[in-house]
Parts: structure tokens; C-alpha cells; sequence
């Protein structure tokens, strides 16, 4: 019984995720893994609550099945995938790669899906194979991020929330029907009208803007939360090689990711570094080890990626869906459009 289960030993040292260590459980099998999550779920869903983002070293997957299995022991039920934005692969039975970009390539802190009306309320992550050098899946408190930035960032956030406009340009980024998962303009259409969305298209190019609160607050404990994607579409955040040339090939207006404020202020480079800034100072990272797991609570931690090299093979499934209104008050809704 739960009941008389031991505490759990979690490690927490302030450079990487709190660690639980299962060595000792997994050596008996996945099933023996499988057992203790299941047995102990209730602490790790007080113990996530807490912490935003638990690490297993040592779980024992030891490929993509045993991963799928362990997920449904975690989540309560799979959450869907919507407004696709950066490659991945499929493999199945909702076990993802957790992204196909570059190796040297690093990805900046972000919340799944925050810019949907719907998201995961959490991610697990799995390692089916460790990179030889760097690669860690790095995650940050968001109650930390809004408790760090200044009062001229977050007071305009929580005012006006943010807003997002997509080009799907044919050369860069992930085509409409991807993204979409359909060939049909209609389907989009009809999409982008259920869920708060603008769309055009121009020359057979689509263009998307929405709007969305940017601080929220979290549907269990109510803490409130830096959940956005502002800084990280900002073209700010781009190298600025890569930034001058798309501004170059599509200008300003048809870069591929776009992102103000709400109300269509600027977010400046310097809010954008600060932004950043407060992202780094919270990161935490662990480096990989083959079997190892990673839980996180996708409203409580924002996650991102170390670049890398040698072969890197990490999974990823999304549960436990969260409704965007289940987690703004009555009179942000008003932010949703």
C-alpha cells in the first residue's frame, strides 16, 4: 500500500534537476520501475508540485517500448499535439523524438505549447541513447523566472500578455500542412477559428497571429507562472548573423516567428536579454545517461537543450492536458484572441 511506502530520497543541489536515484529498483527489470512509480505516485505528484521537474537516474529503459510503458504508469492520459513548430519525429503510440534540430544548435528555455488553448501539463522525457558530450534536456522554475524579472516587464506582461504571428515560408521552418497536420486551407481555417487565432494567406503563404496571457497561474496550486514563448521567438534571441539574414530574405513582417507584447509593443532587446538572463540564472541540467528519465511539469518548468555531439537519442511523450482557461482569471480572459 501507498500508505507505507518510505519517504522519497531526492536530491537537490541547486545545478541539476531534484534527482531521484532507481538504480536499486530498475536492476530487477522495467516492471520493477513500473511498480515503484506506480506505488509511489502520489509523493511524486506532491514532490513535482514542489519542485517542478523530477530527474530518475538509473530507471532502466532500455528503448522506446519500455519508455511508452513507464509513460502510462506517469500520466493520467495522453495530451494531444497541436500547432506543430519545430521538427520531430513520430514514432508512435505518442512517443516523440524530443526535437530533430541541429546538434550545435542549442534551444532556449520555453514551455511546451504555450502559445495553444490547450498544452501538456506535463512532459517525460527518456534516454535511449547519451551523447557523448553535452545534450542535457536543461529545465528552469518558472516561478522563479517571473519572481526574477523587473516590474517593467512583468507589469506590461500581465497588462497586455503577448502575441505571436507565424510565416509558414516554404524555405524555412515547418510547412502549414505539418504544422497543421492537414492539406486542406479549409481544415486550417476552420482550426484557427475554434481557437482564437487570425489567419491569411498571401500568395499561398499562411499567416497566423494570436494573442495570449503571459503570466498564468498553475490549475492545482494557483502560483503564478512565466508562460510564453516571447522571448524565445523573439528575433532577438536569433544569432544575429541569422537574424540579419532572414530580416534580408523575408523582412520583418514575414519572418517565420514574430512576438510582441499584447497590446503590439515592442518587445525590445533589452527586455529580451533580461528575459533570457533570468531563464540562464534559473537553468538546471544534468547530463543524460542512457535509461534515465525526466518528469516535468510542463506549467512549473520551462525546458530547453545543450548542444551536443555524438549520437543523441531522447524521447518524448506529453500528458495530462491543461486548458488555457482552467489556468487565467476571469478578467484575463479578455487576453485570449
Amino acid at each position: 500500500m501507498e500508505a507505507m511506502s518510505e519517504p522519497l530520497r531526492i536530491r537537490v543541489d541547486g545545478t541539476a534537476p531534484p534527482t531521484i536515484d532507481l538504480e536499486a529498483v530498475s536492476h530487477h527489470g522495467v516492471q520493477a520501475t513500473m511498480d515503484w512509480i506506480a506505488e509511489h505516485r502520489s509523493q511524486l505528484d506532491v514532490a513535482l508540485s514542489e519542485h517542478g521537474a523530477l530527474y530518475f537516474a538509473g530507471a532502466g529503459i532500455a528503448g522506446r517500448e519500455d519508455f511508452a510503458a513507464v509513460r502510462d504508469v506517469v500520466f493520467d492520459e495522453p495530451a494531444a499535439y497541436h500547432e506543430k513548430a519545430t521538427p520531430r519525429t513520430d514514432f508512435g503510440s505518442g512517443v516523440y523524438s524530443s526535437t530533430d534540430l541541429p546538434p550545435a544548435q542549442s534551444i532556449r528555455q520555453h514551455n511546451e505549447n504555450s502559445y495553444t488553448l490547450s498544452f501538456p501539463g506535463r512532459l517525460l522525457f527518456g534516454c535511449v541513447t547519451a551523447p557523448t558530450y553535452g545534450g542535457a534536456t536543461t529545465v528552469a522554475d518558472v516561478r522563479a523566472v517571473l519572481g526574477a524579472l523587473p516590474e517593467r516587464i512583468t507589469g506590461r506582461m500581465a497588462e497586455t500578455g503577448w502575441a505571436l504571428t507565424r510565416n509558414y515560408q516554404a524555405a524555412i521552418g515547418l510547412p502549414w500542412t505539418t504544422a497543421f497536420g492537414t492539406e486542406r486551407e479549409s481544415d486550417v481555417e476552420a482550426y484557427c477559428a475554434a481557437n482564437a487565432m487570425r489567419c491569411t494567406w498571401v500568395d499561398g503563404v499562411l499567416r497566423t497571429e494570436q494573442n495570449r496571457p503571459g503570466i498564468i497561474r498553475h490549475p492545482v496550486s494557483g502560483e503564478s507562472v512565466w508562460f510564453n514563448h516571447a522571448a524565445f521567438w523573439s528575433e532577438w534571441s536569433l544569432d544575429p548573423a541569422i537574424r540579419d539574414m532572414l530580416i534580408d530574405e523575408f523582412d520583418h513582417d514575414g519572418l517565420p516567428f514574430a512576438t510582441s507584447y499584447g497590446d503590439g509593443a515592442a518587445l525590445t532587446e533589452a527586455d529580451v536579454a533580461e528575459i533570457n538572463s533570468a531563464y540562464d540564472r534559473m537553468t538546471r541540467r544534468r547530463p543524460w545517461a542512457r535509461g534515465d528519465l525526466l518528469l516535468v511539469d510542463n506549467v512549473m518548468s520551462s525546458h530547453g537543450r545543450d548542444s551536443f555531439s555524438g549520437a543523441r537519442d531522447i524521447v518524448v511523450a506529453m500528458g495530462d492536458p491543461v486548458t488555457l482557461a482552467d489556468c487565467v482569471p476571469q478578467d484575463s480572459a479578455v487576453l485570449i484572441r
